[in-house]
């Protein structure tokens, strides 16, 4: 595999023909590289008019490589090729080098360019790129591969120190060194202008007196703070590697390589906007530094937020007003590291009265509102702390969590949310620290935690107290004065949401929550729809097999009334069918069972189960869970049962008797209740060990939930 590096644009801040003069002084020897050896030169050219000067050398470096790969080569020098072309009239130096040594099994080329600064004509920038590619080495490929790679790296930071050495060097000894002046053209540039100011000595010559600074610093750091805030580089912009330092941070030569090779590549071969270099880093850590794998996320996401508009979201969206009044989560100030903090009181929410009411799609756009908004806040905050801050701290609060918040389509609205967001903001999660967990968060942490980045879920910090000692852990991550009023802090939070039970009067109609698409609607996909008449209920049939499942179902009753009841039986039941909620009592009923459905009455005595009619509530093979309780109209209910033993469990929904009766003897439409429904059984296994994890945390301190990495082969366990 052919390894390729980039670097960012170096700035020295001195004259093209300062940092050449002082680059010569490499040459033939250099005792500060202790890997070049010498240098002869092979080839060299001198224009008439002095502007040109082109020079090949031949280089000798002593390599330090293993004593078993360099006795299999059966040499201790390598040999490199370098081709210097110095263009004085255009302030240019490009530098070509190929390795001589060894050239039909290793390909290695490096190409170098100093030019003079675009916004600065008294400073000059340096760039590098170079491929390896080791084709045939003895076998010994991998680790020759590895072994140049490592060298290499260790070396490019060495580069600029050194040639900062010999400006040094050169400016205590080195007046002044004219630029380049066509023979032909007249002098128009007196020595004022240049950067280095000079004074005439006694003995006639010219001395260094001060170097000027055009451009002030505060200057140029406006000019990259304005980059580093933009939505989106401009698709001209180069990376600097002061730049990528202030405002990215320090990075090792090799990240900064993968960095201006994405966002270069991206240039050349997108047309429009792209994201800026923050954002393209975090697309790069997300992938382990692998551009290739990087570059398809950024596509997928470039689409995704031209397909959702995104970019003007922040803009364009405003939030319900039961998001304004309901959604329990704000930003509030900063953690410890300088990060923005959001807090989402997670217990306070009412997950199926905020879906039912606001929908999935604005509970998604308020999620990339937050992300969106999130980015902007860590780059403001990196312009006022002056250190790069590239995510942000979330605090979920969970006190108040119960079963409820298990509620299935609410769940599934979760996971759609954390599928957009790890795909399209990665990395930008500094820390999260989950306060208050109760005994019911590890059944939630095992269905959502499986979809959560493994990088992700190890900034998963969860603590199980309160109170003092809970205070006391938080102040470990956030300033006492921004510790939250409700977890013992001082600081109030009076922008956020209420939270609480959303008022039904707030729910969507029906008939626009079944408008939604059926294949991303958790709503639509999750429930069933059917219909019940009096004598004749509607039963789902539940086997469990385990005992310590938890069965939870939720129903809302869309038309009329219905009890609801739940029953047990030690006998094996068979599934009867689910009848359509759409179809109408003519084609469900035959006429006899149409007229015994309309006259009624005590005359007719209804079995318990019209699914097993033979069994009778009170003998050992039918038990009564939960007693018949009755809905109406509009109702909502959410419920959960412990099934403390294995067999047959039957929910069972029937239109009851007394509200039947007051109706006409044929009016059949009075006798049907529409409802839908949904179950789910959670298995105890499935997250039984995130209880045992729990377990582990439920002290004040805050402990990761996340599975400790293996080790890797030759690292000894701490006993």
């Amino acid at each position: 595999m052919v390894q390729t590096y980039r670097s960012p644009v170096r700035i020295y801040k001195h004259p093209f023909e300062i940092v050449m003069a002082a680059y010569e002084m490499r040459f033939p020897t250099c005792p500060q590289i202790p890997i070049f050896v010498g240098s002869e030169v092979i080839y060299e050219y001198k224009s008439g008019d002095g502007a040109e000067w082109v020079i090949d050398r031949k280089c000798q470096l002593n390599v330090e490589a293993p004593y078993l790969v360099k006795k299999i080569a059966g040499v201790d020098y390598v040999y490199f090729s370098q081709k210097n072309s110095l263009d004085r009239r255009k302030r240019t130096l490009d530098i070509e080098a190929t390795n001589i040594s060894f050239a039909n099994r290793i390909a290695i080329k490096e190409n170098c360019t100093y030019y003079v600064h675009a916004e600065n004509e008294n400073w000059t920038c340096f760039e590098q790129s170079a491929s390896l590619d080791v084709k045939n080495f003895f076998g010994l490929e991998s680790a020759v591969e590895k072994l140049a790679v490592r060298q290499y790296g260790a070396n490019l930071a060495k580069g600029k120190e050194i040639l900062e050495y010999f400006i040094e060097e050169l400016l205590k000894k080195t007046t002044h060194i004219e630029r380049y002046r066509d023979p032909n053209e007249e002098e128009t540039t007196s020595t004022a202008d240049s950067a280095i100011e000079l004074k005439e000595s006694s003995d006639g010559e010219a001395v260094l007196v001060n170097q000027k600074a055009p451009m002030l610093a505060a200057e140029t750091d406006e000019m990259k703070t304005a980059r580093a805030t933009a939505s989106f580089d401009d698709a001209d912009s180069k990376l600097e590697a002061e730049y990528i330092r202030r405002f990215l941070g320090q990075l090792s030569p090799l990240e900064e390589s993968r960095l201006c090779e994405i966002k270069y590549s991206l240039q050349a071969h997108h047309k429009g906007k792209l994201p800026n270099d923050a954002h393209l880093l975090r697309f790069l850590r997300a992938r382990d530094f692998d551009v290739a794998k990087a570059k398809d996320m950024v596509h997928a996401s470039i689409i995704w937020r031209k397909q959702h508009n995104v970019d003007k979201i922040l803009e364009e969206w405003s939030r319900p007003t039961v998001i304004k009044q309901y959604f329990p989560g704000c930003w509030h100030n900063s953690d410890k590291a300088g990060r923005p903090m959001y807090i989402l009181r997670l217990g306070q929410l009412d997950t199926k009265g905020m879906l039912r009411s606001c929908g999935v799609e604005n509970l998604v756009k308020l999620t990339l509102s937050i992300c969106e908004d999130g980015l902007q806040r860590a780059a403001e905050a990196t312009r006022k702390l002056g250190t790069p801050i590239s995510s942000w701290s979330l605090v979920v609060d969970l006190d108040g969590l119960s079963m409820r918040h298990l509620w299935r389509p609410g769940v599934q609205c979760l996971l759609k949310i954390i599928e957009i967001v790890e795909a399209n903001y990665p990395e930008t999660m500094g820390q999260v620290l989950v306060v208050r967990a109760p005994r019911v968060f590890p059944v939630l942490w095992t269905l959502i935690s499986p979809f959560i980045d493994e990088k992700t879920r190890k900034k998963f910090m969860v603590s199980g107290g309160s109170g003092g000692d809970l205070k006391e852990e938080l102040r470990k991550h956030i300033d006492e004065k921004f510790i939250p009023d409700f977890l013992g802090g001082s600081c109030l939070t009076t922008n956020c949401g209420l939270g609480g039970h959303v008022p039904k009067s707030m729910y969507l109609p029906v008939e626009e929550q079944e408008g939604a698409s059926s294949s991303e609607d958790p709503l639509h996909s999750t429930y069933t729809n059917t219909a019940t008449w009096r004598g004749y209920p509607v039963e789902v049939v539940i086997p469990i097999e385990t005992a310590g499942c938890v069965l939870t179902w939720d129903f809302d009753v869309l038309k009329n009334d219905c009890e609801f009841s739940l029953y047990f039986s030690t006998e094996k039941i068979e599934q009867p069918p689910v009848r359509d909620g759409a179809q109408s009592p003519t084609t469900i009923l035959n006429p006899v069972e149409m007229v015994s459905a309309a006259i009624g009455g005590a005359s007719h005595q209804h079995p318990d189960l019209q699914c097993a009619p033979e069994l009778k509530v009170g003998t050992p093979q039918l038990i009564l869970e939960e007693k018949p309780v009755l809905f109406q109209e509009g109702d909502s209910m959410q419920g959960s049962h412990y099934c403390s033993r294995a067999g047959t469990y039957i929910m069972q929904w029937r239109v009851p008797e007394s509200t039947a009766g007051h109706s006409s003897t044929f009016d059949f439409g009075s006798h049907k209740c529409r409802l839908i429904y949904y179950y789910e059984i959670l298995n105890s296994e499935n997250f039984r060990g995130s209880v045992a994890s729990l377990e582990s945390c439920r002290s004040s301190s805050f402990s990761s939930i996340a599975p400790p990495t293996p080790p890797t082969p030759g690292t000894p366990r701490n006993p």
